[in-house]
């Protein structure tokens, strides 16, 4: 449906953000009550860069991190995966990763507590972005939240012009976040500029509502898939927690329930359903195929502790998918 040269430098580059994310090993217990937490690389863009990285993809990176210790364990990190970091530039002003804090009460509730203000990630400048990266890659992913305020807006697409110019593949995954957004008109407008853009588009439900707010659409799956469809998307992705997720295509749709697991937490699935059907995708897979392995690392990202250090490599992936299936049978059928 897409096609992918992979015959490029790089496999994809994701655009946005980077934070660390702080993991309380304090399990069951309110986040005021938590004492121990392991540090980890996050950000959704961050994650699907590893967990494409894992998959054997060669990955690189357009972002901004701090110019300080955080910033070097991020870039190292990025390093030891393999993962491109020559456009990953360091903030000249003081700005400071995000830091994220997770709260896990339950295995089916679970939150997230953000420190946003004056982000390194959201000083990515125009000036960063550099046409001969952007079409040396096979795909470009963009994240929701680079477009919240400028000059990481600005950023994004310019690195959007590129790509059309060079044809190169538009992946855009709406990664919503409340902070730092100034309203839902500003989220629609944006959004939507980019999504109308996208060859593939990737959010959930409430991102997509959030996104076509001023669109006048029924806020049904079937109605955001024929609108985006019939603008330049060929795969509309459109997720419901734990509900599973529906794809809608011009050579077909699908729905996709989770495999089943026993959840530690209720986030970073988002960031391995999209690496691993992205990297499926890329190779040549079927849709179904490739919804079925974003299914599974889904899966395996919520019932680990972490989300970048956690990300599956070809072969985990692919035994848990057939163990699963000789006990609960496939989990995509066609609509």
């Amino acid at each position: 449906m897409i096609s992918f040269d992979l015959t490029k430098a790089l496999h994809i580059i994701p655009v946005g953000r980077v934070a660390i994310d702080f993991n309380p090993t304090d399990y069951n217990r309110p986040l005021n009550e938590s004492s121990n937490f392991n540090k980890y690389l996050g950000g959704s863009p961050a994650n699907i860069a590893v967990g494409m990285a894992r998959l054997g993809n060669r990955v690189g990176f357009l972002g901004r991190v701090s110019d300080d210790q955080f910033g070097t364990f991020v870039t190292d990190f990025f390093k030891n995966e393999g993962i491109d970091t020559s456009h990953i530039f360091r903030c000249e002003h003081g700005e400071k990763l995000g830091l994220t804090f997770t709260e896990m009460l339950s295995p089916t509730e679970s939150s997230i507590l953000m420190y946003r203000e004056g982000v390194a990630d959201l000083m990515l400048s125009p000036s960063d972005v550099d046409e001969d990266y952007i079409k040396s890659s096979a795909c470009l992913l963009i994240s929701g939240t680079s477009l919240c305020t400028s000059p990481t807006r600005e950023a994004a697409f310019k690195a959007l012009t590129f790509a059309l110019k060079n044809a190169v593949p538009v992946v855009f995954d709406a990664d919503y976040r409340a902070y730092t957004w100034k309203n839902d008109d500003e989220i629609a407008v944006y959004m939507s500029l980019v999504a109308e853009k996208a060859d593939i588009i990737l959010g959930s439900r409430e991102e997509f509502d959030r996104m076509e707010r001023l669109l006048g659409l029924d806020g049904t799956d079937a109605c955001s898939a024929a609108y985006w469809l019939g603008k330049r998307a060929s795969i509309v992705v459109i997720k419901h927690g734990k509900e599973g997720s529906c794809a809608y295509s011009r050579e077909g749709n699908y729905k996709v329930k989770p495999f089943p697991v026993d959840a530690l937490k209720g986030f970073g699935g988002g960031d391995g359903y999209a690496s691993a059907f992205l990297h499926a995708l890329m190779r040549g897979d079927s849709l179904a195929g490739a919804l079925e392995q974003g299914s599974a690392s889904a899966a395996m990202l919520v019932a680990s502790h972490a989300c970048s250090r956690d990300m599956p490599n070809e072969e985990s992936l692919a035994a848990f998918i057939r163990e699963k299936k000789a006990s609960c049978g496939g989990v995509v059928t066609a609509m």
